[in-house]
């Protein structure tokens, strides 16, 4: 695993996620703040058992939120429990779905949001901004509005994907599962099963393409998603030292014997035309309701997310339900059930922000039982909080689906960070849509994506993160 200093081993962290899930367009722009919110943090107010931070009273909060999978409506649901603990703080939330390009200007200009939630395909590496923000173990330390300590009711080891070089910065809240997608009703239907290796998937996108399908699609900015996809397997297959070398960015990484097997069966698959066409041309979320509302195709690889990003393009009865990434041989290294799991969405504080107090406040409210209980409840997916998830997963079959992959898994849960780490994705991107649109061969991506692995680890101005 990453060596994090006071990081807590996620196996354990995890273990108490799997027991609780089994028995419990771009919107408006993120621009510099206007004179309106000018008042939103010049004073501090006095420190209290219920304002543990010090926000002001009737502060206003800039909250820039990823626009994803989950929306936005769950961090405005924060002035539905605020008020209880602080009078009039109000969180005023602003959605954005290209986090680099927006927000990493008001980085450099010293005018930052007070919260950010980090993520997506353009999310800023923590690496580049690591010293501009606040540590967040204060909000840990803090009582929830239940009377609480924060930190003794959220799995162990939570901290650990949020925190670079002993920094604990990025308050993670959202348990992500990675694998893969399918309709169970669809595969009844036709007496599918979903495939546990390689072989049996290209098997599968055979009997797909007799019945007028594909395999597989993707959608342009979601291209690396077959990134991930490639990545957990070969960590399944290889062992840990495959994790470690891409990490360590060494310099063969990507030329690794189960990184290379795989990628020949993703070009076998592309050339034999398994991926619905004009993906590389086409916004994710088109592309994904050619698989959830169409049925074009029958696998996706995603995370936890996927049903609640889109449930309103999904055909009714679609049953949709995870599984594990598919292993190459009969005898991998890890079992075919390890799944990639970790704590995601990463929510950070800058240190220039007008009002800090605010942003960790909203953070508090995030992580009350009642905060946390109405994300799981309408974005069916679990957080960090312990006991807010039923045993039905509230009708959902997906997030049923990520319980059992859980459980099934065991100790065999891995992750990895280096992408997000060193800000690479968006680079990435550019080799993987010429990958899946077959302009581009396996030899040609590895090629590609060594050079960006390279030009990191060659880059001495960029801090890097200790590997074990």
């Amino acid at each position: 695993m990453t060596t994090r200093t006071g990081s807590l081993d996620r196996r354990t962290f995890l273990r108490g996620a799997i027991a609780a899930a089994a028995v419990a367009s771009m919107a408006t722009a993120c621009s510099s703040p206007s004179s309106e919110g000018s008042d939103q943090g010049g004073t501090k107010g006095e420190t209290s058992a219920k304002n543990p931070f010090g926000v002001a009273k009737n502060s206003k909060v800039e909250a820039c939120i990823f626009n994803g999978g989950y929306g936005t409506d769950y961090v405005g649901y924060a002035n539905k429990v605020m008020g209880s603990q602080v009078a009039g703080v109000t969180v005023q939330v602003k959605p954005v779905v290209d986090i680099a390009p927006e927000l990493q200007p008001r980085f450099v200009g010293g005018n930052p949001p007070d919260l950010i939630d980090n993520s997506g395909e353009d999310q800023i590496g923590f690496l580049s901004i690591l010293d501009q923000l606040e540590t967040l173990d204060d909000v840990f330390e803090a009582n929830n509005y239940e009377g609480k300590k924060i930190a003794d009711t959220v799995y162990a080891g939570v901290k650990e994907p949020g925190t670079f070089n002993g920094k604990f910065v990025g308050l993670n809240y959202v348990m992500t599962v990675y694998g893969v997608w399918y309709s169970k009703s669809l595969f009844d239907a036709n007496g599918w099963t979903a495939p546990k290796t390689w072989d049996e998937a290209y098997e599968l996108g055979k009997k797909a393409k007799a019945k007028g399908k594909y395999l597989f699609v993707h959608g342009k900015e979601a291209a690396t998603y077959y990134q991930t996809l490639l990545i957990d397997s070969a960590i399944k297959e290889g062992g840990d030292e495959v994790r470690i070398s891409l990490e360590k960015l060494e310099a063969d990484s990507w030329s690794q014997k189960p990184i290379q097997d795989i990628l020949k069966i993703m070009e076998k698959m592309v050339k034999e035309g398994m991926f619905v066409p004009g993906g590389s041309g086409t916004q994710f979320q088109k592309a994904q309701a050619s698989w959830s509302n169409d049925q074009k195709a029958l696998l996706y690889p995603t995370g936890g997310w996927i049903e609640n990003e889109m449930k309103q393009a999904t055909k009714a009865d679609f049953q949709m339900t995870g599984f594990p990434e598919m292993v190459l041989s009969a005898s991998p290294k890890m079992p075919y059930e390890a799944v990639r799991a970790a704590a995601g969405e990463p929510f950070i504080v800058p240190k220039k922000a007008k009002n800090v107090a605010g942003g960790k406040e909203v953070l508090r409210a995030l992580l009350s039982k009642e905060g946390a209980a109405n994300f799981a409840k309408t974005k069916l997916a679990p957080t960090i909080v312990k006991d807010t998830v039923p045993a039905d997963g509230y009708g959902s079959t997906a997030l049923v689906s990520q319980s059992k992959m859980l459980a099934d898994a065991g100790e065999n849960i891995f992750d990895y960070k280096f992408v997000n780490a060193y800000g690479i994705n968006t680079d990435m991107l550019v080799p993987w849509n010429s990958f899946l649109a077959g302009d581009l061969d396996a030899a040609g991506l590895t090629k590609a994506l060594q050079k960006i692995s390279d030009k990191i680890r060659n880059d001495d101005s960029i801090e890097k993160f200790e590997v074990s």
